[in-house]
Order: structure tokens, then C-alpha cells, then sequence
């Protein structure tokens, strides 16, 4: 049975293998805007100071 792939797909995969450096790029914009170490304890701080959302916005009865 045939997976589907996209026109975009095969394109950026036709393109990658023609470019083969950009791989490199890619991996290096990825690890700055995305793969960051994660801190436990401040994530749950981050969670514990939330302030919850009332349903309708601007009411100021809740």
C-alpha cells in the first residue's frame, strides 16, 4: 500500500538531498529557537502561579 506524501514533501526532500549542507543549518536553527533544556522546578512554579481564566472575560462578578 502507497503512503501519501505531499507536493511539499517531496519537494523539500528532493531539495535536501540536493542540499545536503542545509541539513546542518537546519539542525542548528532548530537547537537555538527550540531544543532547550527543561528545569523541573521551574516549570512547576510556572504552573503553580497560573491565574485561572473566568469563562467571560470582562466579568468582574466572579
Amino acid at each position: 500500500m502507497a503512503m501519501y506524501e505531499s507536493d511539499h514533501t517531496k519537494f523539500m526532500r528532493e531539495w535536501l538531498e540536493k542540499h545536503p549542507k542545509e541539513l546542518d543549518e537546519q539542525k542548528k536553527g532548530r537547537a537555538l529557537w527550540w531544543d532547550k533544556p527543561q528545569d523541573v522546578e521551574t516549570q512547576k512554579r510556572y504552573d503553580e502561579s497560573r491565574v485561572p481564566v473566568h469563562a467571560y472575560y470582562y466579568d468582574t462578578h466572579s
